[in-house]
């Protein structure tokens, strides 16, 4: 695949670390819509209905395409896993819009949970950060693609699937990821359904004719398709940015955690396996858990997990004063982001300080 220059046009978008578990024990728009997905599994309870449920699952050899060129796998109990929301408008997706023939990482988190799975911390990228693209092989197509200089984030998915993704942001990082979870508009909207809807308070009116939303101040319940449309919110909040509407996602997370531990799931057969079958049909994971027996035994790790445990974070970024529809990476913050990570530790308010990230101007609009 041929490059342009930075100026011709940059590609555009609309937008256990790691003991190895045994054998029973071999899984965050999401990710928002994937992060969606984690809590979900976490509380599901899969096993009882397994023959269904293992049919549901699709995976990705992310480790076959991406080989032995990969960081370091540190045996220290944590977990690392790349949370996507594809914004594919295929199959039952086209009602968002027309099918293009691709899709891009809309939304993408990735996913810390500590050593003694008690807290995690989670990092949105911008789907607008300029990054450098390494090298890699689309596990779809099995083509080489080029390495690429100042190339927007969510390109990687677009050029060369989850396996592309995943190098990315290991490149960016210096973090191997140990798992990967992708869920489309279609599996969001489903899931938020299944939980009965989320509730949230916003703060202020939302009236987005692009993402189909309007809300009053005040609290709702929102339907999978409301929920979606909030995520996908950026013109009627705070700035307009991509940077605003991140916000807007990491407190739907939030409040979808909350939703998720409320429902009361195992008292309720009925509604376990209405769960359990929508969120499998969600999902797509790496091939290490595109199987009940070893997505349940990842996610039983996880469900402890509360909204209260976890720190969200959105990658420290500038905005590109060469186009103000994109953003920079601040390199050192960066540094402190990954570090904190790699030492299991929280990451520390002074990394963010500085971030254009944190001016959304949108975090106060929904709690």
């Amino acid at each position: 695949m041929s490059e342009q220059s930075r100026s011709a046009g940059r590609i555009r978008g609309t937008g256990s670390r790691r003991r190895k578990p045994s054998r029973a024990r071999r899984v965050k728009r999401v990710a928002l819509w994937g992060a969606a997905a984690l809590v979900v599994v976490g509380g599901s309870g899969l096993a009882y209905a397994y023959v269904t449920l293992d049919g549901n699952l699709k995976g990705v050899d992310i480790d076959a395409a991406l080989g032995t060129d990969r960081p370091d796998d540190v045996d220290n109990g944590s977990q690392d896993i790349l949370v996507l929301g594809s914004d594919s408008r295929s199959g039952a997706n086209g009602k968002y819009g027309a099918d293009e023939g691709s899709a891009r990482a809309d939304t993408a988190m990735i996913v810390h949970v500590d050593e003694g799975h008690t807290a995690a911390s989670v990092v949105s990228v911008p789907r607008d950060t300029l990054v450098d693209r390494p090298a890699c092989t689309s596990d779809t197509t099995g083509e080489q693609v080029a390495a690429a200089h100042e190339q927007m984030f969510n390109s990687a998915y677009q050029v060369g699937g989850p396996a592309c993704a995943v190098k990315t942001v290991e490149a960016m990082s210096g973090i191997r990821m140990d798992h990967y979870v992708e869920v489309d508009f279609t599996g969001f909207e489903k899931l938020v359904d299944e939980l009965g809807g989320v509730k949230v308070t916003t703060s202020e009116p939302i009236d987005d004719p692009d993402s189909h939303l309007a809300l009053k101040p005040g609290t709702h319940t929102l339907s999978g398709e409301q929920s979606l449309g909030l995520v996908r919110t950026r013109h009627s909040v705070g700035d307009g940015s991509d940077l605003g509407r991140i916000q807007l996602q990491q407190a739907f997370v939030k409040a979808l955690m909350d939703q998720a531990k409320s429902v009361g799931v195992f008292s309720n057969p009925k509604t376990l396996f209405g769960l359990a079958d929508t969120a499998t049909q969600a999902v797509t994971t790496d091939s290490e858990l595109a199987s009940v027996k070893k997505l349940t035994g990842f996610a039983s790790g996880l469900k402890g997990l509360g909204s209260k445990n976890v720190d969200m974070v959105t990658l420290p970024v500038e905005y590109d004063p060469q186009d103000p529809n994109r953003v920079l990476p601040q390199k050192k913050a960066g540094e402190q982001v990954w570090a904190a990570l790699k030492q299991d530790k929280p990451v520390p308010a002074s990394a963010t300080a500085k971030s254009a990230g944190d001016k959304g101007d949108a975090g106060n609009v929904v709690r």
